[in-house]
């Protein structure tokens, strides 16, 4: 994958990476996959987008994603590009 990013991202990546790829890290990673393989993700997904689950914590999650100060930071950087158009991008809404 690194032959596609600039010299810099790929000395940045040597760099930092093994401070943001720790041990801990892992084993967060393979509980989630764990979680994907024996169906606990699949099943607290369905639930929460089934009619009696009504995407309640799937749009508590989504608000306070929408809330972070990066949202507001990056909605002003993709409003300087005039091709932009946010409308086309949505969908299951």
């Amino acid at each position: 994958m690194r032959y596609s990013i600039s010299n810099t991202a790929e000395y940045g990546d040597y760099i930092t990476g093994p401070k943001i790829i720790t041990e801990d890290t892992k084993k967060a990673m393979k509980k989630i996959l764990s979680d994907i393989q024996d169906g606990s993700f699949a099943k607290e997904f369905l639930l929460d987008m089934s009619p009696a689950g009504r995407q309640v914590h799937f749009k508590a999650m989504r608000k306070l994603a929408a809330e972070h100060p990066a949202e507001k930071i990056g909605e002003e950087v993709r409003n300087l590009y005039s091709w932009n158009n946010e409308e086309d991008k949505f969908i299951n809404n």
